[in-house]
């Protein structure tokens, strides 16, 4: 009489331990990390095609993951991962879509993501820029966006919007766009024009430069002129300054003259007029 019981209470204990594995693999491949998360000589990878970004540790071995592998290709995860950089204990990262026949799952047309996330240790979306699945260059939209940088003076960043052939600064507490160097869809190599750019970064003089006196909004974003035209005031930079960098040690920057920003170069071509003369670090 006890025949049924015995036979079938092992097999509920079999699906409950197969459920709890699945549950914790779930979990671990979307952002949940050991103890070796973010240590130095760790190696943070974007995985494209298998639409994640993964941490490793020296031997190899997975610390950290984003996104569940080229069978996910849901708003939860990231489609098409391009680029990705560590900033403090989040990760920032662009998806930028994969093309008919990389995935099963994506065989005819593709699959879309068109966004620049920024993730938590657990995994969580805490900001992103453009809309999964949308392609477009209005308010809150991108194309193929290949590559971002972290602007650490200002909080922004700098997303390389190859499809709309343009390289943007977005303000993260409303997601406006502050400088914009390209026009939108139009190619071109005049002044203001891209065609198909991969990356932008600050120069590294500029991330690193050190200097006693105050320092202005952080580069690009020290200049911010409109999309349609010049702006009135001097697009000058009143003292060279401190930026802190998440990719370099700041050093002094000896006695001689401080490049332009990307922001005040732009300026300079697309308003020939506008002119200052640029200030002199100190050491």
């Amino acid at each position: 009489m006890n025949t049924p019981h015995l036979t079938r209470f092992p097999r509920i204990n079999a699906s409950l331990l197969i459920g709890c594995v699945i549950l914790f693999s779930a979990a671990y491949s979307m952002g949940q990390a050991s103890g070796k998360f973010n240590q130095p000589g760790n190696i943070l990878i974007t995985d494209q095609f298998n639409n994640r970004v993964i941490e490793i540790d020296p031997n190899g071995n997975i610390v950290w993951q984003f996104g569940n592998g080229p069978g996910d290709t849901s708003a939860n995860a990231i489609v098409g991962t391009n680029d990705a950089e560590r900033v403090g204990n989040l990760t920032l990262m662009s998806g930028t879509g994969i093309p008919a026949g990389a995935t099963r799952n994506c065989k005819k047309s593709g699959c879309v993501d068109n966004r620049v996330l920024l993730v938590d240790r657990g995994g969580n979306i805490v900001w992103q820029y453009g809309q999964f699945g949308v392609t477009g260059f209005g308010p809150d939209q991108l194309n193929t966006p290949v590559q971002n940088t972290y602007l650490p003076t200002s909080g922004n960043v700098l997303i390389t919007d190859q499809g709309n052939e343009r390289i943007i600064e977005v303000r993260r507490r409303d997601n406006a766009i502050v400088w914009q160097y390209g026009e939108d869809g139009v190619v071109g190599n005049g002044p203001n024009q891209l065609n198909n750019p991969n990356a932008a970064e600050l120069p590294r003089t500029l991330l690193r430069a050190r200097s006693s006196r105050p320092l202005p909004p952080g580069a690009p974003s020290a200049v911010s002129p409109s999309r349609a035209g010049c702006p009135t005031a001097t697009p000058c930079s009143p003292t060279p300054t401190t930026v802190a960098s998440s990719k370099s040690s700041p050093t002094t920057l000896r006695s001689g003259s401080i490049s332009p920003t990307p922001a005040q170069a732009a300026i300079r071509l697309r308003c020939p007029r506008a002119r200052c003369d640029w200030p002199t670090a100190t050491p």
